[in-house]
């Protein structure tokens, strides 16, 4: 893997005229966060301001939004560190990355060749130095404003680690069938063996206390992620907290990843980890 250093001078290393819309998003960026900090009045963030917020986004072939993320991600009144690493991606996302990569607080490592979402987060979650810890996927699935509310019941201290919950009120308008009972399926299993209460196992939408990141030891490589952390938490005594959260889900013909082989593994996941280890 190779990480893209922060350059002293992000003006001069900006890329040229040959990739007008990531200029455009950069200056963007740069006057939304200057229009924010006016509006406070003041340059640091009011929430959690004696807390760093690391942001670990992990992505692969996500060129049309990923920017649209870290913008949107930057613009959380929060003091943040965004770790991005791009798996492999060979869509044009590289390009796209290295508009940014020089942009204060934002970090871009690069797997070389794919190798999982699992193995992104590994990587991300190793490198991330925040008091808090939150994953945020790259393709707007997920609404990037809604980590500052996953976050309170971590600042006062009524959850280690909290979790996104799509499902509370039912299947998400745009949510396919499969998708949502293969979910339920996949949480119910794990609840079993765990003895916890999900509702969403499976969300991206994850938030961590600093010890709960400290003490995890995950291995798997791709969507076994989900049901491997959960276990490793439970198993550590974690107290996880649902929050409800909005979702814009999308189908496999606009990208989606995780297919039915995942759906096996995440079974394989929850059955292996359930055990103390």
């Amino acid at each position: 893997m190779t990480i893209a250093t922060k350059p002293q001078n992000t003006t001069s290393n900006r890329p040229s005229a040959t990739a007008p819309q990531s200029q455009d998003t950069i200056v963007r960026v740069e006057e939304q966060l200057a229009d924010l900090e006016r509006m406070l009045g003041c340059p640091k963030a009011p929430f959690l301001p004696q807390h760093t917020v690391s942001v670990v986004i992990p992505v692969y072939n996500e060129r049309a939004t990923i920017l649209q993320v870290v913008e949107a991600v930057l613009r959380q009144p929060l003091n943040l560190e965004v770790i991005i690493v791009d798996d492999g991606s060979t869509d044009g996302t590289r390009d796209r990355l290295a508009a940014i990569a020089g942009l204060e607080g934002v970090r871009v490592i690069y797997h070389e060749q794919n190798q999982g979402k699992g193995a992104a987060l590994r990587t991300g979650l190793a490198a991330a130095d925040g008091d808090f810890v939150v994953i945020q996927d790259a393709d707007l699935e997920y609404d990037p404003s809604e980590i500052v509310a996953l976050l309170l019941p971590l600042a006062n201290g009524a959850a280690d680690v909290v979790y996104g919950s799509r499902f509370v009120a039912g299947r998400p308008q745009g949510c396919s069938r499969l998708q949502y009972w293969g979910n339920r399926f996949l949480t119910g299993l794990s609840n079993q063996t765990l003895g916890l209460n999900l509702t969403d196992m499976e969300t991206c939408h994850k938030a961590f206390s600093r010890w709960t990141i400290d003490s995890l030891k995950l291995k798997e490589n791709r969507f076994g992620f989900e049901p491997e952390v959960t276990a490793r938490l439970a198993n550590l005594g974690a107290r996880i907290k649902e929050m409800p959260i909005s979702y814009q889900p999308r189908s496999w013909r606009e990208g989606k990843k995780i297919g039915l082989g995942d759906l096996a593994s995440a079974i394989r996941c929850i059955f292996r980890y359930s055990r103390s280890s």
